[in-house]
């Protein structure tokens, strides 16, 4: 495991410890990306080979890598730009050459640092693609990918109906490969060290590093590493959020067995998500937590769709009023409802991430919520927050 605390280095600082980057064949480029294994590391999980090619096979491709961090509990992103802002221009270059893109646009939070080291790192960069980087508002849904592709479009960062998706009409309408950032800092160094050189490391079947924000402290560590050995002693804690808040809670006790995967988060009713993880102490009241992040993420929708202006506002007051009181019996009905006809039918999936985060909370804390429903909350309503919003 190693932090990642660098500061942003120059060109030459990074071409002496990477060296030059060399394309070459397109073709060669797109089989040592397949071959790599290289899974996006945005939160889906996709493979990133199959990306680009699908996007490769359209005409007039454009790239587009996403520097913003909505998560307000995720910090590996900014980490990665402001560390090592060059690697990632390199992985913008990289799948620009990989689908024939002569395009590339990188957005950014418009209040972040990292504007400025990305500005400076373009000025000593002379790439044959030109890169133009764009502002994103700080909400939570902005960074979305339609959103993105609606910014560079009209200038509104608000996310669009799918079909179509990016990758088949993006940006202009043209096909458009989206990224995140640290996707975009592997694909710099596997077109450099090859494919056989990133699976060194990490699960066979997913393979690499990831950066992961545990509990606010960024750190890279090999895919398939223990949950555990991120956490202090598990009998401290009652649950952990994996995922971020589209993610889910889970409980302790099932965390011994769980590794940084896909695969295993999923099997246990999770998902790597943003690479997040956060613990809740023993004594801390998940209700009230979950409460508040609900509230955040009602606040934080694009005000355009029915599912996000009504319903999760609902969603959060009744889980507000579950926590803190007062509560009536009629209002389980009305969460049950919500929680059952928002997910699917929003522009983007805001709403389907809310809702999956809040039915973690009702399963994993049902000792809980029967407490707190027959009018005896628990005592740790009482201490501080734990997660940042």
């Amino acid at each position: 495991m190693r932090l990642l605390t660098e500061t942003g280095r120059s060109l030459a600082e990074h071409v002496a410890t990477h060296g030059e980057l060399r394309l070459g064949n397109t073709a060669a480029l797109l089989d040592e990306v397949d071959r790599s294994g290289l899974l996006g590391r945005g939160g889906a999980g996709f493979p990133t080979g199959r990306k680009l090619r699908t996007v490769a096979a359209g005409s007039r491709s454009v790239v587009l890598g996403n520097g913003c961090e909505g998560e307000p509990a995720s910090g590996k992103d900014r980490r990665l730009m402001q560390a090592h802002p060059h690697l990632v221009l390199d992985g913008l270059q990289t799948a620009a050459h990989a689908v024939g893109a002569r395009e590339a646009h990188l957005a950014v939070h418009v209040d972040s640092p990292t504007l400025a080291i990305l500005g400076k790192a373009l000025t000593e960069r002379h790439d044959l693609v030109r890169t133009t980087l764009h502002e994103v508002p700080v909400r939570y849904v902005a960074s979305e990918e339609s959103a993105l592709v609606n910014l560079v479009n009209t200038g509104i960062a608000k996310p669009t109906f799918t079909p179509p998706r990016p990758f088949e009409q993006g940006v202009g309408k043209r096909p458009t490969a989206i990224n995140n950032v640290e996707t975009l800092a592997h694909l710099g160094l596997i077109a450099r060290h090859g494919a056989e050189w990133f699976r060194e490391v990490g699960d066979p079947e997913e393979p690499g590093t990831a950066l992961v924000t545990v509990n606010g402290t960024v750190v890279e560590v090999p895919t398939g590493t223990p949950v555990r050995h991120l956490l202090g002693p598990l009998n401290d804690l009652q649950a952990v959020l994996v995922g971020g808040y589209f993610g889910t809670w889970i409980a302790a006790a099932q965390v011994h067995d769980l590794t940084l995967t896909h695969r295993d988060l999923r099997a246990a009713g999770g998902a790597l998500g943003a690479g997040i993880v956060l613990s809740l102490p023993v004594g801390s009241c998940g209700l009230l937590e979950t409460s508040r992040v609900a509230t955040y993420l009602a606040a934080q929708n694009a005000g355009q769709c029915g599912p996000c202006f009504n319903g999760l506002p609902a969603i959060a007051a009744a889980v507000r009023a579950l926590a803190l009181g007062p509560w009536h019996d009629k209002q389980m009905a009305h969460l049950d409802r919500w929680l059952g006809i928002v997910p699917g039918r929003g522009a983007c999936r805001h709403p389907d991430g809310a809702v999956r985060f809040v039915l973690s909370a009702l399963s994993v804390f049902a000792k809980d919520v029967g407490r707190h429903r027959s009018g005896h909350p628990c005592s740790g309503i009482q201490r501080p927050p734990v997660l940042p919003v």
